[in-house]
């Protein structure tokens, strides 16, 4: 395999306002991109117990090999330490920039910041160079820094990462996109990096190929679910299931449901984001606070769990998140304590559930960090949880907020929950697509395959970084792209899949976590109150799957991969004095 195609990176240091290219290692070819690059940069950056919001953690913007090239939306990777979680960190980031930065920074796979500025700054990326500028809009919301430069695509902070919110994001294109779970835009806030500021055109060719995979995917079932109803119908689906988190998780089915899904949202759409595109993007709305573009996502955890059924003030709410750069789940989650916690006399405050005035005052205020349970939900429900004793509200796992599929209706989806690298989450593996609708119970070994398939493919998809949905159709991982654009890439990418993903496991491991962090919350072992007792994730069954995922992924009782897993996947040379192997002593 020929490194010299690996590509470069364009190394910033705010502190010293300078701006370096640099080449990527090299060995690196093999982690492609996009999450695989961010965590090979990230593992050898760091040292153990980095303060996430100190000036010593770093911040990698990673692009792929395919980015410009690939049908659906471009994409790129925010890998950095967890403000939230102190896990590894890697979110996603569509729209305009991605492919604004691939062309202004030809050569190169990704913008490697680092330190911190003494005043607000802005990094401007153009004909092959950066460098760091006094930033004006300190200050002002996504929206309206977006539009401060009209010429150039932008991903920023809002209020919400100048404030250090521990799921603050970095959005693009004023708020339609954003790197949202576990905080990255409270990294950049801590930095005091404003935005990125890019001006090139994406890289352009292999239309002939392009046209073919935008036939393909056009026909495939998942290409036509998509131009139907994008992520929408998630909410229609998990409530058919009986897996719909809803207030606050009390529940698993949502009378309101129909209110605020798939229909609701045909019927209030002004249009499709990317409408002349071959693979259309989500359904564009107006609500109060702006244009939105609300999000499966956005609708379970803002609508369903907060209790609220009209889909305009869930649409708003969406769209105040975007514009004080918010993680959906985050912040729905965050406000969804607050309801429970006053409803169970925990807090002196009247916030029941549908209160959707309520919610988007406590957003605000979560925002704004100047009462105390403002600063203490700015700091995530588990912060909260414990500040204030009530410690089975809302679910987490490793300090990040569960998304708004509930596992009482696919017990799999516990398992994803539990083993994903950066907490919580939904995108790495949802088994809960396939378990409900099989007539024979999963067992143990059936579920750690299906999530291990997953967590690995998308390791490689992330990497290349590919749209998603697009996955349905790439049958090779990529190979025959990779091989049409003549990038360096490993001869077997599933294997370069589970590499990537040990890997994020090693930093993990390094940092502290094991098995006691891969958990099953208790909210989950208990009924729902909506009289199917039945409906639970016993634990055992949990600690069942959790040592078959262990075995099959050639991990130790603890979760920590042995030598013999780091040696089969070339990882030993990789791996530091300061990380603790599986079997042996530490």
């Amino acid at each position: 395999m020929d490194d010299t195609a690996a590509g470069r990176i364009l190394r910033v240091d705010l502190g010293a306002r300078s701006c370096v290219s640099e080449p990527i290692p090299d060995g690196w070819a093999s982690f492609l991109g996009g999450k695989g690059l961010g965590a090979r940069y990230l593992y050898d950056e760091l040292t153990p117990g980095t303060d996430p919001l100190g000036p010593a953690n770093v911040l990698l913007i990673a692009w792929g090999p395919l980015t410009g090239y690939l049908p659906g939306e471009q994409r790129l990777a925010v890998v950095t330490k967890s403000p939230l979680t102190g896990t590894f960190l890697d979110s996603y980031l569509g729209g305009s920039v991605p492919g604004a930065l691939a062309g202004a920074l030809p050569d190169h796979r990704g913008v490697l910041v680092c330190g911190r500025a003494d005043e607000p700054v802005q990094l401007v990326v153009e004909d092959g160079e950066g460098r760091v500028e006094t930033a004006d809009c300190w200050g002002s919301e996504t929206v309206a820094t977006d539009e401060a430069f009209p010429d150039a695509a932008v991903a920023c902070i809002g209020p919400a990462g100048e404030q250090r919110v521990r799921y603050a994001t970095i959005a693009a294109d004023g708020g339609d996109h954003h790197a949202g779970r576990g905080g990255a835009g409270a990294v950049l806030g801590s930095k005091r990096l404003k935005a990125i500021v890019a001006r090139g055109e994406p890289p352009a060719g292999l239309d002939a190929l392009r046209a073919a995979y935008e036939a393909r995917f056009a026909d495939d079932p998942v290409g036509r679910w998509q131009a139907a109803s994008e992520t929408l119908e998630s909410v229609d689906f998990a409530d058919e299931i009986g897996g719909l988190a809803t207030r606050g998780w009390r529940q698993r089915q949502f009378e309101g449901a129909d209110d605020i899904g798939i229909e609701s949202a045909r019927e209030a759409a002004v249009g499709r984001e990317r409408a002349d595109d071959a693979v259309p993007g989500g359904f564009r709305v107006e609500t109060d606070a702006g244009e939105s573009v609300p999000r499966g996502a956005s609708q379970m955890t803002l609508g369903a769990t907060l209790g609220i059924d009209e889909f305009d003030a869930v649409a708003t709410l969406g769209a105040t998140c975007d514009r004080l750069g918010l993680d959906v789940i985050g912040a729905g989650s965050a406000v969804a304590w607050a309801m429970l916690a006053s409803r169970d006399g925990v807090i002196d405050r009247e916030l029941p559930f549908g209160d959707a005035d309520g919610a988007r005052a406590l957003l605000d205020e979560i925002v704004a960090r100047e009462t105390d349970l403002g600063d203490v939900l700015a700091r995530g429900v588990a912060a909260a949880a414990e500040t204030y004793g009530a410690l089975e509200g809302i679910p987490t796992v490793k300090r990040m907020a569960v998304p708004g599929y509930d596992p009482r209706a696919a017990p799999s989806m516990a398992l994803a929950y539990a083993t994903s690298d950066r907490g919580a989450c939904h995108r790495r593996a949802r088994p809960v697509e396939r378990e409900p609708l099989d007539a024979e119970a999963w067992s143990p070994d059936r579920i750690a395959a299906a999530v291990i398939e997953e967590q690995d493919t998308r390791a490689v998809l992330w990497s290349l970084v590919a749209d998603d949905f697009l996955g349905a159709v790439l049958d090779d991982l990529g190979s025959e792209w990779l091989t049409a654009v003549g990038a360096s890439a490993p001869d077997d990418l599933r294997r370069a899949g589970e590499r990537i993903w040990t890997l994020c496991r090693l930093f993990n491991v390094r940092e502290g976590f094991d098995r006691t962090d891969d958990e099953l919350p208790t909210v989950f072992t208990r009924p729902a109150d909506d009289g199917a007792t039945d409906a639970v994730v016993d634990p055992a069954a949990f600690e069942a799957m959790l040592d078959a995922y262990y075995a099959a992924r050639g991990w130790d009782g603890r979760g920590r991969p042995t030598r013999e897993t780091l040696a089969r996947l070339d990882l030993l040379d990789v791996v530091d004095g300061d990380t603790p192997i599986g079997g042996e002593r530490g």
